[in-house]
């Protein structure tokens, strides 16, 4: 028994440090986040401050789910689960924000966003981005497990396990599902939707994880696969900015005008 336990212990403490990580950054961003609340008064001040945290906080606990997942790969369902988990948290801890550029082009596109406040949420999402790729670097080098080194935090890890075609349909098929599923359940009760989005967000990443990582979030792409967009800055960004894009594109024509109008029709031709 003594035997079994040693061996079961690593294993059980290992994921300790990392969660302990992802659920200090959660509660240091909330606390800005109380802060940023109460002392801006400016719409742009605050608007970008909100996005940075939120984007900050989703690519740094992104940077480390990826460690968790690789500490014991024969065990898909723990990541998965652990997936799950923080999207409830960043569902409840980031309410009126959306730490994504196709979140951003859609409110802009469905006029639910000024321009200006746009254009200053986009510059806030890139640049926290960025922030959270070289903050995660030099928290890693503390070496709090052996998974955490610096170096990992510079290395390009390609995601991308099929053509080029095949790589840009998936990532353009989970922007439309899960950006459709979030304009379309806000009449849905909050504890709920919350639940049914983290669920979406946890069967896309089964789904497409193993062929792109099914991250259909520019900013968070660029967190996780900056070296990659400099070695090989068309595929990636064709991939993780342009294929995004496309999808929110396609969905706000599909369910502004293409379906009313299909309803038009169908009501003259009723009328006929």
């Amino acid at each position: 028994m003594s035997a079994l336990l040693g061996a079961q212990g690593p294993r059980c403490r290992t994921p300790a440090p990392s969660l302990g990580l992802m659920l200090s950054v959660v509660l240091l961003m909330g606390l800005a986040r109380v802060v940023a609340w109460q002392q801006l008064h400016s719409p742009k001040a605050h608007a970008f401050v909100l996005e940075f945290l939120a984007t900050f906080q989703l690519c740094c606990c992104t940077h480390e789910l990826l460690v968790l997942s690789e500490q014991d790969p024969a065990h898909p369902t723990w990541p998965l689960t652990l997936i799950y988990f923080f999207s409830l948290v960043h569902g409840l801890t980031l309410v009126g924000t959306a730490s994504n550029p196709c979140g951003v082009m859609m409110q802009m596109m469905l006029g639910g966003m000024s321009p200006e406040i746009g254009a200053v949420s986009l510059l806030a999402q890139l640049i926290s981005a960025l922030c959270s790729r070289y903050c995660i670097g030099a928290l890693w080098s503390l070496g709090l497990t052996k998974y955490h080194v610096s170096e990992r935090s510079f290395a390009c890890r390609n995601p991308i396990h099929v053509d080029l075609p095949k790589a840009v349909i998936i990532e353009t098929i989970c922007s439309f599902i899960f950006h459709s599923a979030l304009l379309h359940s806000q009449e849905i009760r909050t504890k709920l939707r919350i639940h049914l989005l983290a669920a979406l967000i946890t069967f896309l990443v089964y789904a497409g994880g193993g062929l792109t990582g099914a991250v259909f979030n520019p900013a968070l792409a660029l967190s996780l696969h900056f070296k990659c967009f400099d070695e090989a800055f068309s595929q990636f960004f064709i991939v993780y900015c342009l294929a995004p894009s496309i999808g929110i594109l396609l969905m706000v024509l599909m369910f502004s005008l293409f379906l009313p109008w299909l309803h038009n029709n169908h009501v003259i031709n009723k009328k006929e």
